[in-house]
Protein backbone atom coordinates (compact mmCIF):
# COMPACT_ATOMS: atom_id res chain seq x y z
CA UNK A 1 0.00 0.00 0.00
CA UNK A 2 1.15 3.51 -1.05
CA UNK A 3 0.90 6.17 1.98
CA UNK A 4 -0.98 9.04 1.56
CA UNK A 5 0.45 12.05 2.94
CA UNK A 6 -3.14 14.01 3.27
CA UNK A 7 -4.12 11.38 5.52
CA UNK A 8 -6.14 10.02 3.22
CA UNK A 9 -7.15 6.09 2.58
CA UNK A 10 -4.02 4.87 1.30
CA UNK A 11 -3.91 3.55 -2.73
CA UNK A 12 -2.91 -0.37 -3.33
CA UNK A 13 -0.11 -0.36 -5.71
CA UNK A 14 0.06 -2.41 -8.74
CA UNK A 15 2.28 -5.15 -7.00
CA UNK A 16 -0.34 -5.33 -4.55
CA UNK A 17 -3.10 -6.05 -7.10
CA UNK A 18 -0.78 -8.09 -8.65
CA UNK A 19 -0.52 -10.02 -5.68
CA UNK A 20 -4.57 -10.26 -4.99
CA UNK A 21 -5.17 -11.28 -8.17
CA UNK A 22 -3.33 -14.00 -7.64
CA UNK A 23 -4.41 -15.11 -4.24
CA UNK A 24 -7.52 -14.94 -5.66
CA UNK A 25 -7.04 -17.22 -8.70
CA UNK A 26 -5.29 -19.45 -5.95
CA UNK A 27 -8.31 -19.53 -4.00
CA UNK A 28 -10.21 -20.64 -7.25
CA UNK A 29 -7.90 -23.24 -8.04
CA UNK A 30 -8.02 -24.98 -4.99
CA UNK A 31 -11.92 -25.38 -5.15
CA UNK A 32 -13.47 -28.29 -6.97
CA UNK A 33 -16.79 -29.02 -9.35
CA UNK A 34 -18.32 -31.70 -11.02
CA UNK A 35 -19.56 -31.13 -14.22
CA UNK A 36 -22.68 -32.00 -14.71
CA UNK A 37 -25.08 -31.65 -18.22
CA UNK A 38 -27.21 -28.85 -16.03
CA UNK A 39 -24.37 -26.43 -15.72
CA UNK A 40 -24.98 -26.56 -19.39
CA UNK A 41 -27.98 -23.79 -19.09
CA UNK A 42 -25.63 -20.94 -16.92
CA UNK A 43 -23.12 -21.05 -19.65
CA UNK A 44 -25.40 -20.51 -22.20
CA UNK A 45 -27.25 -17.59 -20.51
CA UNK A 46 -23.63 -16.15 -19.82
CA UNK A 47 -22.89 -16.73 -23.51
CA UNK A 48 -26.02 -15.25 -24.35
CA UNK A 49 -25.55 -12.24 -22.62
CA UNK A 50 -22.05 -11.48 -23.65
CA UNK A 51 -23.29 -11.63 -27.54
CA UNK A 52 -26.06 -9.39 -26.69
CA UNK A 53 -23.85 -7.20 -24.90
CA UNK A 54 -21.60 -7.00 -28.54
CA UNK A 55 -24.23 -7.03 -30.82
CA UNK A 56 -25.59 -4.39 -28.73
CA UNK A 57 -23.18 -1.75 -28.94
CA UNK A 58 -22.59 -2.15 -32.26
CA UNK A 59 -26.49 -1.66 -32.82
CA UNK A 60 -26.34 1.25 -30.67
CA UNK A 61 -23.63 3.08 -33.21
CA UNK A 62 -25.93 2.97 -35.73
CA UNK A 63 -29.27 2.86 -34.20
CA UNK A 64 -31.58 6.12 -33.94
CA UNK A 65 -34.35 5.97 -31.33
CA UNK A 66 -36.73 9.00 -32.58
CA UNK A 67 -40.39 8.74 -33.73
CA UNK A 68 -39.81 11.43 -35.85
CA UNK A 69 -40.91 11.05 -39.20
CA UNK A 70 -39.21 10.92 -42.47
CA UNK A 71 -38.46 10.23 -46.05
CA UNK A 72 -37.49 6.33 -46.70
CA UNK A 73 -35.33 6.23 -49.75
CA UNK A 74 -33.26 3.45 -49.41
CA UNK A 75 -32.41 0.56 -51.57
CA UNK A 76 -35.68 -1.24 -50.54
CA UNK A 77 -38.45 -0.45 -53.24
CA UNK A 78 -41.52 -1.21 -51.94
CA UNK A 79 -41.07 1.47 -49.15
CA UNK A 80 -39.08 4.06 -51.53
CA UNK A 81 -41.14 7.22 -50.95
CA UNK A 82 -43.15 6.35 -47.70
CA UNK A 83 -43.07 8.01 -44.54
CA UNK A 84 -41.75 6.24 -41.96
CA UNK A 85 -39.74 7.03 -38.52
CA UNK A 86 -36.57 7.73 -37.94
CA UNK A 87 -36.22 4.67 -35.95
CA UNK A 88 -37.63 2.38 -38.83
CA UNK A 89 -35.60 3.77 -41.25
CA UNK A 90 -32.33 3.61 -39.18
CA UNK A 91 -33.66 -0.34 -38.47
CA UNK A 92 -33.69 -0.44 -42.71
CA UNK A 93 -30.34 0.78 -42.97
CA UNK A 94 -28.57 -1.53 -41.02
CA UNK A 95 -30.55 -4.07 -42.26
CA UNK A 96 -29.83 -3.62 -46.45
CA UNK A 97 -26.81 -0.85 -46.30
CA UNK A 98 -24.94 -1.31 -43.31
CA UNK A 99 -22.05 -3.90 -43.77
CA UNK A 100 -23.04 -6.70 -41.63
CA UNK A 101 -25.76 -4.95 -40.17
CA UNK A 102 -28.47 -7.63 -40.76
CA UNK A 103 -26.26 -10.04 -39.63
CA UNK A 104 -25.63 -8.66 -36.21
CA UNK A 105 -29.58 -7.80 -35.63
CA UNK A 106 -30.58 -11.12 -36.38
CA UNK A 107 -27.78 -12.65 -34.05
CA UNK A 108 -28.70 -10.08 -31.64
CA UNK A 109 -32.55 -11.10 -31.78
CA UNK A 110 -31.18 -14.95 -31.98
CA UNK A 111 -29.41 -14.35 -28.41
CA UNK A 112 -32.20 -12.51 -26.90
CA UNK A 113 -34.80 -15.53 -27.96
CA UNK A 114 -32.31 -18.43 -26.95
CA UNK A 115 -31.16 -16.38 -23.12
CA UNK A 116 -35.13 -16.91 -21.47
CA UNK A 117 -35.02 -20.03 -22.75
CA UNK A 118 -31.81 -21.19 -21.05
CA UNK A 119 -33.05 -19.05 -17.83
CA UNK A 120 -36.61 -21.42 -17.82
CA UNK A 121 -34.54 -24.73 -17.83
CA UNK A 122 -32.06 -23.16 -14.80
CA UNK A 123 -35.24 -22.22 -12.94
CA UNK A 124 -36.49 -25.84 -13.74
CA UNK A 125 -33.84 -27.69 -12.49
CA UNK A 126 -33.17 -26.01 -9.56
CA UNK A 127 -36.45 -26.12 -8.33
CA UNK A 128 -37.04 -30.00 -9.09
CA UNK A 129 -33.85 -30.67 -7.33
CA UNK A 130 -34.86 -28.93 -3.99
CA UNK A 131 -31.71 -26.34 -5.01
CA UNK A 132 -33.57 -23.11 -3.63
CA UNK A 133 -33.48 -24.34 -0.23
CA UNK A 134 -31.05 -23.34 2.64
CA UNK A 135 -28.78 -21.80 2.14
CA UNK A 136 -29.23 -21.02 -1.27
CA UNK A 137 -32.67 -19.11 -1.45
CA UNK A 138 -31.31 -16.02 -1.87
CA UNK A 139 -29.73 -17.67 -5.24
CA UNK A 140 -33.08 -18.51 -6.21
CA UNK A 141 -34.79 -15.34 -6.05
CA UNK A 142 -32.29 -13.83 -8.07
CA UNK A 143 -32.39 -16.11 -10.53
CA UNK A 144 -36.37 -15.17 -10.50
CA UNK A 145 -35.11 -11.84 -11.04
CA UNK A 146 -32.90 -12.38 -13.91
CA UNK A 147 -35.52 -13.76 -15.45
CA UNK A 148 -37.79 -10.83 -15.29
CA UNK A 149 -35.05 -8.51 -16.45
CA UNK A 150 -34.85 -10.82 -19.39
CA UNK A 151 -38.44 -10.45 -20.01
CA UNK A 152 -38.02 -6.56 -19.64
CA UNK A 153 -35.10 -6.19 -21.49
CA UNK A 154 -37.00 -8.54 -24.41
CA UNK A 155 -40.00 -6.63 -24.44
CA UNK A 156 -38.13 -3.57 -25.00
CA UNK A 157 -36.37 -4.42 -27.48
CA UNK A 158 -39.16 -5.73 -29.30
CA UNK A 159 -40.61 -2.45 -29.60
CA UNK A 160 -37.44 -0.70 -30.87
CA UNK A 161 -37.84 -1.24 -34.70
CA UNK A 162 -40.44 0.12 -34.79
CA UNK A 163 -42.42 -1.72 -37.69
CA UNK A 164 -46.20 -2.82 -37.81
CA UNK A 165 -45.32 -5.79 -35.36
CA UNK A 166 -43.76 -4.13 -32.81
CA UNK A 167 -46.35 -1.40 -33.27
CA UNK A 168 -49.15 -3.73 -33.26
CA UNK A 169 -47.93 -5.19 -29.26
CA UNK A 170 -47.31 -1.57 -28.15
CA UNK A 171 -51.25 -1.07 -28.73
CA UNK A 172 -51.84 -4.30 -26.46
CA UNK A 173 -49.80 -2.17 -23.89
CA UNK A 174 -51.20 0.61 -24.36
CA UNK A 175 -55.11 -0.37 -23.68
CA UNK A 176 -53.76 -2.65 -20.77
CA UNK A 177 -52.02 0.40 -18.82
CA UNK A 178 -55.27 2.81 -19.98
CA UNK A 179 -57.74 0.33 -18.63
CA UNK A 180 -56.03 -0.12 -15.02
CA UNK A 181 -58.71 1.64 -12.53
CA UNK A 182 -57.47 5.73 -11.41
CA UNK A 183 -53.68 5.94 -12.78
CA UNK A 184 -53.87 3.91 -16.02
CA UNK A 185 -54.35 7.80 -18.16
CA UNK A 186 -51.53 8.83 -15.99
CA UNK A 187 -49.25 5.52 -16.34
CA UNK A 188 -50.40 5.33 -20.60
CA UNK A 189 -49.22 9.36 -20.32
CA UNK A 190 -46.08 8.47 -18.75
CA UNK A 191 -45.14 5.58 -20.74
CA UNK A 192 -46.02 6.70 -23.77
CA UNK A 193 -44.70 10.49 -23.29
CA UNK A 194 -48.82 11.76 -24.71
CA UNK A 195 -51.30 10.00 -27.06
CA UNK A 196 -49.86 7.10 -28.84
CA UNK A 197 -47.23 6.82 -30.09
CA UNK A 198 -45.58 9.16 -28.26
CA UNK A 199 -42.41 9.39 -27.52
CA UNK A 200 -42.59 5.49 -26.24
CA UNK A 201 -39.19 4.90 -28.40
CA UNK A 202 -37.07 7.51 -26.21
CA UNK A 203 -38.56 6.26 -23.15
CA UNK A 204 -37.61 2.46 -23.97
CA UNK A 205 -34.92 2.96 -25.63
CA UNK A 206 -32.45 3.57 -21.96
CA UNK A 207 -34.31 0.57 -20.58
CA UNK A 208 -33.03 -1.64 -23.16
CA UNK A 209 -29.72 -0.45 -23.80
CA UNK A 210 -28.36 0.50 -20.09
CA UNK A 211 -30.82 -0.38 -17.46
CA UNK A 212 -32.00 -3.87 -17.74
CA UNK A 213 -28.69 -4.80 -18.92
CA UNK A 214 -26.85 -3.21 -16.18
CA UNK A 215 -29.28 -4.75 -13.84
CA UNK A 216 -28.89 -8.44 -15.44
CA UNK A 217 -25.15 -8.67 -15.13
CA UNK A 218 -25.40 -7.17 -11.38
CA UNK A 219 -27.65 -9.87 -10.63
CA UNK A 220 -25.84 -12.57 -12.40
CA UNK A 221 -22.79 -11.49 -10.78
CA UNK A 222 -24.43 -11.46 -7.37
CA UNK A 223 -25.45 -15.23 -7.86
CA UNK A 224 -21.71 -15.82 -9.10
CA UNK A 225 -20.42 -14.83 -5.32
CA UNK A 226 -23.42 -17.03 -3.63
CA UNK A 227 -22.38 -19.83 -5.78
CA UNK A 228 -18.48 -19.06 -4.66
CA UNK A 229 -19.51 -18.53 -0.94
CA UNK A 230 -21.82 -21.79 -0.67
CA UNK A 231 -20.39 -23.76 -2.98
CA UNK A 232 -21.48 -26.51 -5.60
CA UNK A 233 -24.27 -28.86 -4.11
CA UNK A 234 -23.97 -32.42 -4.61
CA UNK A 235 -25.90 -34.61 -6.45
CA UNK A 236 -27.93 -37.19 -4.55
CA UNK A 237 -26.45 -40.77 -3.68
CA UNK A 238 -22.89 -41.75 -2.33
CA UNK A 239 -19.82 -39.28 -3.39
CA UNK A 240 -18.19 -40.02 -6.08
CA UNK A 241 -14.19 -40.70 -6.14
CA UNK A 242 -13.47 -38.31 -8.26
CA UNK A 243 -12.01 -34.75 -6.63
CA UNK A 244 -13.98 -32.91 -9.65
CA UNK A 245 -12.00 -30.29 -11.95
CA UNK A 246 -10.71 -27.08 -10.16
CA UNK A 247 -12.85 -24.01 -10.70
CA UNK A 248 -9.62 -22.46 -12.12
CA UNK A 249 -8.32 -22.83 -14.91
CA UNK A 250 -9.77 -26.32 -15.82
CA UNK A 251 -13.60 -25.70 -15.37
CA UNK A 252 -13.15 -21.97 -16.40
CA UNK A 253 -11.67 -23.12 -19.89
CA UNK A 254 -14.27 -25.46 -20.30
CA UNK A 255 -17.02 -22.87 -19.77
CA UNK A 256 -15.00 -20.52 -21.93
CA UNK A 257 -14.96 -23.42 -24.94
CA UNK A 258 -18.40 -23.81 -24.37
CA UNK A 259 -19.33 -19.83 -24.59
CA UNK A 260 -17.60 -19.68 -28.03
CA UNK A 261 -19.37 -22.88 -29.08
CA UNK A 262 -22.64 -20.91 -28.10
CA UNK A 263 -21.92 -17.79 -29.53
CA UNK A 264 -20.63 -19.66 -33.11
CA UNK A 265 -24.36 -21.19 -33.16
CA UNK A 266 -25.72 -17.94 -32.54
CA UNK A 267 -23.72 -16.23 -35.42
CA UNK A 268 -24.71 -19.26 -37.63
CA UNK A 269 -28.51 -18.73 -37.02
CA UNK A 270 -28.31 -15.24 -37.91
CA UNK A 271 -26.07 -15.93 -41.02
CA UNK A 272 -28.69 -18.46 -41.78
CA UNK A 273 -32.09 -17.95 -40.43
CA UNK A 274 -34.20 -15.23 -41.27
CA UNK A 275 -35.85 -13.44 -38.09
CA UNK A 276 -37.62 -9.92 -37.66
CA UNK A 277 -38.05 -9.12 -41.23
CA UNK A 278 -38.99 -5.80 -40.81
CA UNK A 279 -39.46 -4.71 -44.30
CA UNK A 280 -41.96 -7.30 -44.78
CA UNK A 281 -43.70 -6.05 -41.52
CA UNK A 282 -43.70 -2.53 -43.11
CA UNK A 283 -43.57 0.22 -40.86
CA UNK A 284 -45.88 1.11 -38.34
CA UNK A 285 -49.10 3.22 -38.68
CA UNK A 286 -51.22 4.66 -35.95
CA UNK A 287 -54.50 3.64 -37.19
CA UNK A 288 -53.90 0.41 -38.24
CA UNK A 289 -52.79 -3.48 -36.79
CA UNK A 290 -51.42 -6.22 -38.27
CA UNK A 291 -53.74 -9.50 -38.34
CA UNK A 292 -51.82 -12.75 -36.66
CA UNK A 293 -49.22 -10.82 -35.06
CA UNK A 294 -47.58 -12.69 -32.55
CA UNK A 295 -44.95 -11.54 -29.59
CA UNK A 296 -41.33 -13.41 -29.18
CA UNK A 297 -41.96 -16.59 -27.54
CA UNK A 298 -40.87 -15.60 -24.07
CA UNK A 299 -43.69 -12.59 -23.79
CA UNK A 300 -46.72 -15.01 -25.40
CA UNK A 301 -47.68 -15.99 -21.58
CA UNK A 302 -48.77 -12.54 -20.80
CA UNK A 303 -50.69 -12.06 -24.15
CA UNK A 304 -52.30 -15.41 -23.58
CA UNK A 305 -53.56 -14.60 -20.44
CA UNK A 306 -55.28 -11.67 -22.22
CA UNK A 307 -56.87 -13.73 -24.64
CA UNK A 308 -58.45 -16.27 -21.63
CA UNK A 309 -60.09 -14.12 -19.81
CA UNK A 310 -64.55 -14.64 -20.81
CA UNK A 311 -65.97 -11.98 -22.76
CA UNK A 312 -68.10 -9.44 -20.78
CA UNK A 313 -65.63 -8.98 -17.80
CA UNK A 314 -66.40 -5.32 -16.61
CA UNK A 315 -68.46 -3.66 -13.87
CA UNK A 316 -69.41 0.21 -13.54
CA UNK A 317 -67.97 1.69 -10.01
CA UNK A 318 -68.79 5.16 -9.22
CA UNK A 319 -68.58 6.24 -12.51
CA UNK A 320 -65.58 4.27 -13.63
CA UNK A 321 -65.51 1.66 -16.18
CA UNK A 322 -63.65 -1.27 -14.22
CA UNK A 323 -63.01 -4.12 -17.09
CA UNK A 324 -61.32 -7.80 -15.32
CA UNK A 325 -60.16 -8.73 -18.83
CA UNK A 326 -57.17 -6.88 -18.49
CA UNK A 327 -57.24 -6.26 -14.31
CA UNK A 328 -56.97 -10.20 -13.43
CA UNK A 329 -54.67 -11.41 -16.11
CA UNK A 330 -52.36 -8.80 -14.42
CA UNK A 331 -53.05 -9.92 -11.18
CA UNK A 332 -52.92 -13.72 -11.90
CA UNK A 333 -48.70 -13.43 -13.51
CA UNK A 334 -48.25 -10.92 -10.62
CA UNK A 335 -49.45 -13.71 -8.31
CA UNK A 336 -47.19 -16.50 -10.10
CA UNK A 337 -44.36 -14.71 -10.19
CA UNK A 338 -44.76 -13.51 -6.59
CA UNK A 339 -45.08 -17.55 -6.01
CA UNK A 340 -42.01 -18.15 -7.26
CA UNK A 341 -40.08 -15.86 -5.39
CA UNK A 342 -41.64 -16.84 -2.29
CA UNK A 343 -41.77 -20.75 -2.22
CA UNK A 344 -38.54 -21.70 -1.16
CA UNK A 345 -39.76 -19.28 2.54
CA UNK A 346 -42.85 -21.14 2.29
CA UNK A 347 -41.77 -24.78 1.92
CA UNK A 348 -39.45 -24.14 4.73
CA UNK A 349 -41.84 -23.03 7.05
CA UNK A 350 -44.45 -25.53 6.60
CA UNK A 351 -41.86 -27.97 6.94
CA UNK A 352 -40.02 -25.91 10.20
CA UNK A 353 -37.20 -26.48 8.14
CA UNK A 354 -33.80 -24.65 9.32
CA UNK A 355 -31.06 -27.12 8.15
CA UNK A 356 -28.59 -26.24 5.15
CA UNK A 357 -29.61 -28.46 2.35
CA UNK A 358 -26.17 -29.06 0.47
CA UNK A 359 -27.12 -32.15 -1.51
CA UNK A 360 -30.06 -32.30 -4.07
CA UNK A 361 -33.13 -34.04 -4.26
CA UNK A 362 -34.71 -36.24 -6.73
CA UNK A 363 -37.65 -34.96 -7.97
CA UNK A 364 -39.25 -39.09 -6.83
CA UNK A 365 -38.37 -38.21 -3.48
CA UNK A 366 -40.22 -35.10 -2.79
CA UNK A 367 -43.76 -35.78 -4.63
CA UNK A 368 -45.34 -32.96 -3.63
CA UNK A 369 -42.93 -30.85 -4.49
CA UNK A 370 -42.85 -31.98 -8.36
CA UNK A 371 -46.21 -32.44 -8.57
CA UNK A 372 -46.53 -27.90 -7.63
CA UNK A 373 -43.76 -27.31 -10.79
CA UNK A 374 -45.30 -30.10 -13.01
CA UNK A 375 -48.58 -27.84 -12.63
CA UNK A 376 -47.15 -24.94 -12.64
CA UNK A 377 -45.18 -25.31 -15.88
CA UNK A 378 -48.51 -26.63 -17.12
CA UNK A 379 -50.28 -23.16 -16.31
CA UNK A 380 -47.65 -21.01 -17.70
CA UNK A 381 -47.52 -23.47 -21.06
CA UNK A 382 -51.02 -22.96 -21.24
CA UNK A 383 -50.87 -19.61 -20.95
CA UNK A 384 -48.14 -18.89 -23.52
CA UNK A 385 -50.20 -21.51 -25.88
CA UNK A 386 -53.23 -19.09 -25.78
CA UNK A 387 -51.17 -16.17 -27.35
CA UNK A 388 -51.23 -18.51 -30.68
CA UNK A 389 -55.15 -19.41 -30.56
CA UNK A 390 -55.88 -17.50 -33.78
CA UNK A 391 -53.14 -19.32 -35.62
CA UNK A 392 -53.99 -22.46 -34.48
CA UNK A 393 -57.75 -21.40 -35.58
CA UNK A 394 -56.86 -20.60 -38.84
CA UNK A 395 -53.77 -23.75 -39.70
CA UNK A 396 -56.43 -26.24 -38.38
CA UNK A 397 -60.03 -24.53 -39.72
CA UNK A 398 -61.43 -24.60 -36.54
CA UNK A 399 -63.63 -21.63 -34.36
CA UNK A 400 -61.12 -19.92 -32.33
CA UNK A 401 -64.08 -19.28 -29.31
CA UNK A 402 -63.40 -23.01 -29.34
CA UNK A 403 -59.99 -23.22 -29.33
CA UNK A 404 -60.03 -20.43 -26.54
CA UNK A 405 -62.98 -22.35 -24.92
CA UNK A 406 -61.10 -25.50 -25.01
CA UNK A 407 -58.03 -23.91 -23.38
CA UNK A 408 -60.12 -22.04 -20.89
CA UNK A 409 -61.08 -25.56 -19.45
CA UNK A 410 -57.67 -27.03 -19.25
CA UNK A 411 -56.10 -23.65 -17.73
CA UNK A 412 -58.81 -24.97 -15.21
CA UNK A 413 -58.51 -28.64 -15.05
CA UNK A 414 -55.08 -29.44 -16.12
CA UNK A 415 -52.43 -28.01 -13.19
CA UNK A 416 -54.25 -30.19 -10.26
CA UNK A 417 -54.65 -33.47 -12.36
CA UNK A 418 -51.49 -32.51 -13.27
CA UNK A 419 -50.15 -32.09 -9.88
CA UNK A 420 -51.84 -35.20 -8.83
CA UNK A 421 -50.78 -37.71 -11.92
CA UNK A 422 -47.49 -36.49 -11.20
CA UNK A 423 -47.46 -37.21 -7.34
CA UNK A 424 -48.56 -40.94 -8.08
CA UNK A 425 -45.81 -41.24 -10.57
CA UNK A 426 -43.55 -39.91 -8.23
CA UNK A 427 -44.58 -42.85 -5.62
CA UNK A 428 -44.59 -45.65 -7.92
CA UNK A 429 -41.06 -44.80 -9.06
CA UNK A 430 -40.13 -44.77 -5.26
CA UNK A 431 -42.04 -48.19 -5.34
CA UNK A 432 -39.81 -49.82 -8.03
CA UNK A 433 -36.82 -48.46 -6.28
CA UNK A 434 -37.64 -50.01 -3.16
CA UNK A 435 -37.99 -53.19 -5.04
CA UNK A 436 -34.83 -53.08 -6.60
CA UNK A 437 -33.22 -52.18 -3.08
CA UNK A 438 -34.85 -55.60 -1.92
CA UNK A 439 -34.84 -57.91 -4.71
CA UNK A 440 -32.44 -56.43 -7.76
CA UNK A 441 -32.80 -56.20 -10.79
CA UNK A 442 -34.72 -58.75 -13.21
CA UNK A 443 -32.60 -60.92 -15.24
CA UNK A 444 -35.13 -62.44 -17.39
CA UNK A 445 -33.46 -65.70 -16.07
CA UNK A 446 -36.92 -67.88 -14.72
CA UNK A 447 -35.93 -71.46 -13.01
CA UNK A 448 -37.18 -74.13 -11.70
CA UNK A 449 -37.84 -73.92 -7.55
CA UNK A 450 -37.16 -77.87 -5.65
CA UNK A 451 -41.26 -77.93 -5.47
CA UNK A 452 -42.00 -77.51 -8.98
CA UNK A 453 -42.77 -74.04 -8.69
CA UNK A 454 -40.87 -71.38 -11.37
CA UNK A 455 -39.08 -67.97 -10.09
CA UNK A 456 -37.33 -65.04 -11.96
CA UNK A 457 -33.38 -64.94 -11.01
CA UNK A 458 -32.71 -61.23 -9.82
CA UNK A 459 -29.28 -59.02 -10.21
CA UNK A 460 -28.54 -57.63 -6.74
CA UNK A 461 -28.05 -54.04 -7.11
CA UNK A 462 -24.27 -52.98 -6.13
CA UNK A 463 -23.89 -50.38 -3.52
CA UNK A 464 -23.71 -47.04 -5.26
CA UNK A 465 -27.04 -48.12 -6.62
CA UNK A 466 -28.56 -49.00 -2.84
CA UNK A 467 -26.91 -45.74 -1.41
CA UNK A 468 -28.95 -43.78 -3.61
CA UNK A 469 -32.51 -45.61 -3.96
CA UNK A 470 -32.36 -46.58 0.10
CA UNK A 471 -34.80 -44.11 1.47
CA UNK A 472 -36.74 -43.17 4.70
CA UNK A 473 -39.61 -41.05 4.89
CA UNK A 474 -39.41 -37.55 6.53
CA UNK A 475 -42.06 -37.15 9.06
CA UNK A 476 -44.56 -33.78 9.00
CA UNK A 477 -43.48 -31.01 10.99
CA UNK A 478 -47.23 -30.95 13.50
CA UNK A 479 -48.69 -27.74 14.72
CA UNK A 480 -47.48 -26.09 17.81
CA UNK A 481 -49.04 -25.53 20.46
CA UNK A 482 -49.11 -22.12 22.46
CA UNK A 483 -48.25 -21.28 26.15
CA UNK A 484 -52.37 -22.32 26.80
CA UNK A 485 -52.02 -25.76 25.11
CA UNK A 486 -54.17 -24.26 22.77
CA UNK A 487 -53.53 -24.89 18.49
CA UNK A 488 -53.60 -21.66 16.43
CA UNK A 489 -55.10 -20.94 13.48
CA UNK A 490 -51.80 -20.45 11.59
CA UNK A 491 -50.29 -23.47 13.12
CA UNK A 492 -52.96 -25.81 12.62
CA UNK A 493 -52.72 -24.58 8.66
CA UNK A 494 -49.08 -24.89 8.76
CA UNK A 495 -49.76 -28.53 10.36
CA UNK A 496 -52.01 -29.55 7.87
CA UNK A 497 -49.84 -28.23 4.73
CA UNK A 498 -46.91 -30.42 6.34
CA UNK A 499 -49.18 -33.61 6.22
CA UNK A 500 -50.03 -33.26 3.10
CA UNK A 501 -46.25 -32.04 1.81
CA UNK A 502 -44.78 -34.99 3.69
CA UNK A 503 -47.32 -38.06 1.28
CA UNK A 504 -44.29 -39.66 0.00
CA UNK A 505 -41.43 -37.36 0.75
CA UNK A 506 -38.26 -39.23 1.83
CA UNK A 507 -34.76 -38.75 2.14
CA UNK A 508 -31.55 -41.31 1.45
CA UNK A 509 -30.67 -43.07 4.14
CA UNK A 510 -27.23 -42.86 5.98
CA UNK A 511 -24.26 -44.63 5.35
CA UNK A 512 -24.01 -45.95 8.81
CA UNK A 513 -28.06 -47.02 9.06
CA UNK A 514 -28.81 -48.22 5.38
CA UNK A 515 -28.40 -52.12 6.49
CA UNK A 516 -30.84 -52.06 9.38
CA UNK A 517 -32.94 -49.62 7.72
CA UNK A 518 -33.59 -51.86 4.72
CA UNK A 519 -33.65 -55.11 6.73
CA UNK A 520 -36.13 -53.91 9.05
CA UNK A 521 -37.79 -52.62 6.03
CA UNK A 522 -38.12 -56.74 4.74
CA UNK A 523 -38.96 -58.10 7.23
CA UNK A 524 -41.89 -55.66 8.35
CA UNK A 525 -42.99 -54.57 5.32
CA UNK A 526 -42.28 -51.04 6.26
CA UNK A 527 -43.19 -48.59 3.53
CA UNK A 528 -40.00 -46.39 2.71
CA UNK A 529 -42.36 -44.68 0.19
CA UNK A 530 -44.78 -43.21 2.51
CA UNK A 531 -47.89 -45.24 0.21
CA UNK A 532 -50.14 -47.97 1.01
CA UNK A 533 -50.50 -50.79 -1.34
CA UNK A 534 -50.49 -54.38 -1.75
CA UNK A 535 -48.01 -55.28 -4.30
CA UNK A 536 -47.07 -59.09 -3.55
CA UNK A 537 -44.81 -61.40 -5.97
CA UNK A 538 -44.65 -64.63 -4.46
CA UNK A 539 -42.54 -66.60 -6.60
CA UNK A 540 -39.67 -64.04 -5.10
CA UNK A 541 -39.47 -65.72 -1.72
CA UNK A 542 -40.49 -69.74 -2.76
CA UNK A 543 -43.75 -68.30 -2.42
CA UNK A 544 -43.79 -66.02 0.72
CA UNK A 545 -44.57 -62.28 0.08
CA UNK A 546 -42.10 -60.21 1.55
CA UNK A 547 -43.56 -56.93 -0.23
CA UNK A 548 -46.81 -56.44 1.49
CA UNK A 549 -46.61 -52.95 2.87
CA UNK A 550 -48.23 -52.46 5.96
Amino acid sequence: MRADPGGRRARPTPRATVAALRTFASGLSRRRVHLRWSNLFGVVTFACLLVLTVTGVLLALWYTPSNELVTYDGPYEPLQGSTVTAAYDSTMRISFEQAGGLLVRQTHHWAALVMPASVIMQLLVTFFTGGFRRPRQLSWVLLVGVFVLTLAAGWSGYALPDDMLSGTGLRIVEGVVLSIPFIGTWGADLMFGGRFPGQILENLYPLHVAIAPALIAVVIAARAALALRHGQADQPGPASGSLGLRLWPDAALRALGMTGITGAVLVLLGATSTISPVWAYGPVSVGEVGAGSQPDWYMGFLDGALRLVPVGWETEWMGWTVTFATLVPLLVVAAYFGLLIVYPYVEAWVNQDREPHNVLDRPRNVPVRTGIGVAGALFYGILWGAASADIVSTEFGVSFESVITALQVLLLVGPPLAFEVTRRICVGLQRKDREIVRHGHESGRIVRMPNGGYAEVHVPADETERALLSVVPVPPAPGHRDGNGRLRGGERLRGALSRRFGTGHVVPVPDRDRDRAITRGNDRGIDLGNDRTNSGTNSRAGGKDLTRIE
